[in-house]
């Protein structure tokens, strides 16, 4: 399993939920109550320099590495509609599935991958959110619970909505955010989601 973290200027964004995800993927998949709070093995690291970093924690039961990686926004312009019956609920280290779907986004930057029944879930690294001109919402069954668009729905910056693919009519941009891009950096015509 992996966490990641964002990690600006030495500043840890959202640790609250990604100590929860954490520890409720740890109690769901290895029968482990026992709370672990991410700071305690951060602080540890004191990693102090400037700049944008992906801070990745690799785990099972226990935390076996943490590293940090500089990061840097890849731009998406357009996406490529994938059907794919795929189960990413938990956030897997194993990523092949993903990186398999990945490959057959032809001329687009990215994909937006549909399951079996026609529903929208995330790009390939992240959750997606689409506008009306009224509201953003955002797939009720994502691949993913991403800890950003569990804190977009908090604030009711976004809005669930069990969206399907025919639902695409009705929005005019998309917004594509995670826990390494903030919401409103990504923003795409509807237009170039391509079939």
């Amino acid at each position: 399993m992996v966490e990641t973290i964002k990690l600006k200027d030495g500043k840890f964004y959202n640790l609250d939920l990604h100590n929860k995800r954490f520890n409720n993927t740890r109690e769901a998949l290895f029968k482990i109550k026992e709370h672990i709070d991410l700071m305690d093995y951060l602080k540890i690291h004191r990693f102090d320099k400037s700049g944008l970093f992906k801070c990745r924690i690799v785990y099972s039961q226990d935390i076996h590495n943490i590293e940090f990686v500089p990061y840097a926004i890849r731009p998406v312009k357009f996406l490529k509609l994938v059907y794919a019956s795929i189960d990413y609920s938990y956030k897997y280290e194993n990523r092949k599935d993903i990186n398999s779907l990945f490959t057959l986004r032809e001329n687009c930057d990215d994909i937006l991958i549909v399951k079996d029944d026609d529903r929208l879930t995330d790009t390939s690294a992240a959750n997606i959110a689409f506008f009306d001109n009224d509201r953003w919402y955002t797939p009720s069954y994502p691949l993913l619970k991403g800890v950003k668009r569990e804190m977009l729905l908090q604030s009711k910056t976004i809005f669930e909505e069990d969206l399907k693919v025919w639902d695409l009519k009705k929005f005019n941009k998309a917004a594509i955010f995670s826990t390494m891009v903030d919401f409103g950096e990504i923003i795409i015509s509807v237009s170039n989601i391509y079939y």
